[in-house]
């Protein structure tokens, strides 16, 4: 059997609930997280008796959390600073990737939950057909990326402070739900998207990562992440400071977000899709 193989034919446990303590208690403070994981989790096929991947997962919070819904999981990324941190809250079967290939055999997964990856690798085409690779016959793909949005104020004042794509570690601006059709091609059926994450929740965001860019200048800190701001438990550690003013703020902070329910007319700065793989190959 290989190393993958009996890796995966065993069910994953947690680490002991306290080494996630940090990364959900941040969770719990970032209305953007926590959309992004309502949005996923209202998409995921029940997880229980699959085996199921995740890329991309930021920190490892939402690694941590789908874990706990059950079934045998992987995780991957392409940052070695979120590789590690990935690892610390899950323990075992976390992988690291350099773009678009991977080192799962055929169709190992019934479902691959794709968080924030697509934008960050040269090959994006490629790496979709990957995921037809890897996933079996009439498994499920959940793909989230930024929603391309040309002209947005918004994204010319994030530039303005320092938060342009580069520094997020984007190739591209982002994707619309045809962009995506076309990239997964006719193998896959889309069968759902949803755009979140409205104008207000993203000031939220904006104002938050303004002053992460800002105390980085402050310190003299290089960005350390090929994925912009990943917040590891040494970076809580380090900031400690910042995050109790952010727990104070959070009240605060949850009820702007909730105004974006006022924008409801307008697309959200975030897309989801949810595709399933044909059962049969289609040329």
């Amino acid at each position: 059997m290989s190393t993958w193989a009996a890796a995966t034919s065993r069910r994953v446990r947690l680490p002991h609930s306290p080494e996630a303590e940090w990364a959900v208690a941040l969770f719990d403070r970032s209305v953007l997280k926590q959309a992004k994981f309502r949005q996923i989790e209202a998409l995921l096929d029940e997880p229980a008796g699959k085996t199921s991947l995740d890329i991309g997962a930021d920190n490892g919070v939402i690694s941590y959390l789908l874990r706990r819904r059950g079934g045998d999981w992987h995780s991957a990324d392409l940052d070695q600073r979120a590789v590690a941190s990935i690892r610390q809250l899950v323990g075992e079967n976390v992988h690291q990737l350099d773009g678009a290939s991977t080192p799962f055999p055929d169709q190992a997964f019934d479902q691959v939950v794709v968080v924030d990856y697509l934008e960050h690798i040269v090959d994006d085409g490629g790496f979709a057909r990957e995921l037809g690779r890897i996933l079996k016959p009439e498994g499920r793909v959940i793909i989230n990326v930024p929603h391309l949005r040309p002209g947005s104020r918004l994204n010319r004042l994030r530039h303005r402070i320092g938060l342009t794509d580069e520094w997020h570690g984007h190739l591209r601006p982002g994707y619309t739900v045809e962009g995506l059709r076309a990239l997964l091609g006719p193998g896959f059926v889309i069968e759902r998207a949803v755009t979140y994450s409205g104008t207000f929740s993203e000031l939220i965001d904006t104002a938050l990562n303004g002053l992460y860019v800002k105390m980085q200048k402050g310190t003299g800190e290089a960005p350390a992440s090929r994925k912009g701001t990943v917040v590891t438990q040494s970076d809580m550690a380090k900031h400690r400071k910042q995050f109790v003013m952010l727990s104070a703020l959070y009240p605060f902070l949850w009820t702007v977000a909730k105004l974006d329910a006022l924008l409801w007319f307008r697309p959200g700065y975030k897309l989801i899709v949810s595709a399933r793989r044909r059962a049969e190959a289609v040329s």
